[in-house]
């Protein structure tokens, strides 16, 4: 890495801040008065191979033409062109508010743009009429980039992933997100692969937690959606009484602006929330090798889902499966997807330069595919910024600043970060015991048998098992 004085001019400022209505969170900042790449594309390249937590990468895009992305120039691109929003209303609960709630319409950018500025007529906002600005919020999200530029193919190139070593990935390979303030994805990890994010307009705020939190996420595969694991706790506002261990939760969080480019590790859970009036980015998921025992794991979970979920009963009229599925496949679909997770899993383990045929996913992935083996130490500096978690956290802000007014009407001394951390409300034990009492009423629903069987420990267990009648070796999924 060269660490010539022009580059030393580049300036990092990292404001780490605790207050009562915020959750301890990293905000990285460039001066940008370099246009020189701190890293070349094979350093890049070994970095993102080396990092085993979320990092924000800096001056690294500064020539980039999808950093002129912003709405309005989108909405010039695509004209009269109809993007489907995702809209959620803006109210506090203490559950997640999944797509499966939401409502949907379609609109162009232009419209997109007049309903955020506050005009209503039906001309100005089409489909937006029917929603006041005040009480919702928009997002376009997970718009396929090759589908929503299939008549202007030339743009894929302003987006440049081979700037870090992902030879021949531009925007033909990524998707893109357009949002208000409030727009969130609820609570997740990813099944396949690492994440590359780039902000290009506004500013997003991520909540990530490590995989070895999973348990204390709660996982859940209701709704369904394939390669998405959801979390049962709405990581805002969490129901601490019935989601207990959600307080030894180690949150990290990190506020990403325009330029920057978040690395999101395998299975690290994320909660990605807004907080400007328009935000705008695009990011591209890279496949790992590990990724051909992920697909027998989803395979699993696909045909379980499909036979318990379509059985008929009164606990499975809810809505189950996410508007992002095309619809319910066959049991027999679900038995043919499975035997080619597990072929595909036997060539790369045998025949690794031999093309894969794998089952449908919903993220496809090309070019290079990252190794998995023991890392050394990433090179963090004043271009590469690790996002931390100085202390466990198990107070989300507005929990946070629940507890903060219990104690001081009750005079009670904060003390240091730590006791904060894992302090407890006497309403908290108050919901705790309400809590404890209704599920003694609660019978056994289909969902709840799901998340037992479907928990990610189960998986990985039932996958080690099909592998090992399949070709007599062991394996040990993550």
């Amino acid at each position: 890495m060269n660490n010539s004085p022009d580059r030393k001019q580049n300036t990092v400022i990292l404001s780490v801040c605790l207050t009562a209505h915020a959750p301890q969170e990293m905000t990285a900042c460039s001066d940008g008065s370099s246009s020189a790449r701190p890293f070349s594309p094979d350093e890049a390249f070994r970095i993102v191979h080396q990092l085993q937590q979320p990092a924000v990468f800096l001056n690294m895009t500064k020539d980039w033409p999808a950093l002129q992305w912003t709405a309005e120039h989108l909405s010039h691109c695509l004209e009269e062109k109809q993007v489907k929003f995702r809209l959620g209303r803006k109210e506090e609960r203490n559950t997640p508010l999944f797509e499966t709630q939401c409502c949907f319409v379609g609109a162009t950018l232009g419209q997109f743009l007049r309903w955020t500025e506050g005009r209503t007529g039906t001309e100005d906002v089409g489909a937006f009429g029917d929603y006041p600005k005040l009480e919702y919020w928009a997002y376009a999200d997970y718009k396929y980039i090759a589908e929503v530029f299939e008549e202007q193919p030339s743009m894929f190139q302003d987006v440049r992933w081979s700037d870090f070593g992902f030879r021949g990935r531009d925007g033909r390979d990524s998707t893109l997100w357009v949002g208000t303030e409030g727009a969130n994805t609820p609570c997740h990890l990813d099944s396949y692969g690492c994440n590359l994010v780039l902000q290009v307009q506004g500013r997003k705020r991520w909540r990530l937690f490590p995989p070895e939190d999973s348990s204390k996420l709660y996982p859940t595969r209701i709704p369904y959606e394939e390669s998405s694991v959801f979390s049962r706790v709405d990581v805002l506002n969490p129901d601490l009484g019935r989601f207990k261990d959600f307080r030894a939760a180690r949150e990290h969080c990190v506020t990403l602006l325009p330029g920057q480019v978040l690395f999101v590790p395998r299975h690290w859970w994320h909660f990605v929330e807004s907080v400007d009036p328009v935000t705008v980015s695009v990011n591209s998921w890279i496949e790992l090798e590990v990724d051909d025992e992920a697909r027998i794991s989803e395979a699993v979970t696909r045909a379980v889902v499909c036979a318990f979920k379509t059985a008929p009963g009164e606990d499975n009229a809810d809505d189950w499966l996410n508007p992002t599925e095309t619809g319910v496949t066959s049991h027999s679909e679900n038995m043919q997807y499975l035997n080619l997770a597990l072929s595909s899993f036997s060539s790369s383990k045998h025949l690794p330069h031999l093309p894969r045929d794998v089952p449908p996913s919903k993220r496809r992935f090309t070019g290079q595919i990252l190794p998995h083996h023991p890392p050394p130490p990433a090179p963090f500096g004043p271009h590469l910024i690790p996002v931390n978690c100085p202390e466990p956290r198990g107070e989300t802000c507005r929990r946070a600043r629940k507890c903060a007014k219990t104690r001081q009407e009750t005079g009670t001394d904060a003390g240091s970060l730590e006791g904060a951390s894992a302090a407890v409300c006497d309403g908290d034990e108050e919901e705790a015991e309400e809590a404890d009492e209704e599920f003694g009423r609660v019978s056994l629903s289909t969902n709840d048998l799901l998340d037992c069987l479907l928990h990610p420990d189960v998986m990985n267990r039932v996958t080690e098992l099909l592998v090992q009648r399949h070709t007599g070796a062991r394996t040990t999924p993550d």
